[in-house]
């Protein structure tokens, strides 16, 4: 069995950019995120590239019991890896001191959250892992690529004034104000192989891609594979920053090879 190229769909978003080089070509539209897909069942994790001009908003996921009691669905844990970050670029992850929900409430409809924010300044290579119930955002001037569970209930607490729905009541019942840790440093699992971001729901690994080698599968699950940075070859095909594949339970050994340092992101649920 075969690597399988994993689809990509462009989606234009208000805070999205043009600028998605050296990924891909935006054609002049505003793109906020591209998602990996595979045909017929999704998989239980979504993949994305997410590109910022302006600040995403002030937002939280519930978990999987409330999501599945009030949304019908799986909750929302995730990740990100900084790919890019223009200078003052930064992500947001829980608060800088502890509030009540009543303050927290209040805060969101006034605006004061901008500050209670925990800006964590952020670097190519970083990683943050957001368990559900974490107040977070994504700010101007980034690239991340996120791996979350495959969810899409998201509950808005501010939106810098544009005019989209808040879900306050929600987002009181779900938020944690404990605070985050900030930056998740790699562990080296081995050479050119490092641990990113591990939870129930995914596991996550950056590879290091140099001199031809066999590159082989775990034989009982899927995994998925991102080109971040470089090019190189993958099971004899050219391949770029910005391709996906899906490698099905069973998939052969294949070679891996890089002239230039090629980067991947490998995704998995452990």
């Amino acid at each position: 069995m075969k690597p399988v190229p994993m689809s990509k769909t462009f989606l234009e978003k208000v805070w999205g950019t043009p600028d998605l080089a050296p990924w891909y070509e935006s054609g002049g539209r505003k793109i906020g995120e591209v998602w990996f897909g595979t045909e017929g069942e999704p998989l239980p994790l979504l993949m994305k590239l997410i590109f910022t001009s302006e600040r995403l908003s002030v937002q939280v996921h519930p978990n999987d019991e409330y999501a599945a009691k009030h949304e019908h669905s799986r909750g929302k844990t995730e990740m990100w890896h900084v790919l890019r970050a223009e200078p003052g670029a930064a992500l947001a992850c829980g608060l800088t001191k502890q509030i009540t929900p009543e303050h927290l409430r209040a805060a969101s409809l006034s605006g004061e959250i901008e500050s209670l924010l925990n800006w964590v300044p952020v670097k190519p290579g970083d990683t943050v892992y957001v368990p559900a119930g974490t107040i977070h955002a994504i700010g101007a001037g980034v690239v991340v690529c996120e791996v979350q569970q495959q969810s899409d209930v998201t509950y808005r607490l501010y939106d810098y004034g544009r005019p989209r729905e808040l879900h306050l009541d929600k987002a009181m019942d779900v938020s944690s104000l404990d605070p985050h840790p900030g930056i998740r440093p790699p562990v080296e699992l081995a050479p050119g192989e490092l641990r990113l971001a591990e939870c129930e729901y995914f596991a996550v690994d950056a590879l290091i891609v140099g001199a031809a080698k066999l590159y082989t599968p775990d034989p009982s699950r899927w995994q998925a594979l991102i080109v971040l940075e470089g090019t190189g070859q993958l099971d004899r095909n050219e391949v770029k920053a910005g391709d996906g594949f899906y490698l099905p339970p069973g998939t052969d050994p294949f070679e891996l090879e890089s002239t230039d340092g090629m980067r991947l992101l490998r995704a998995f649920v452990p």
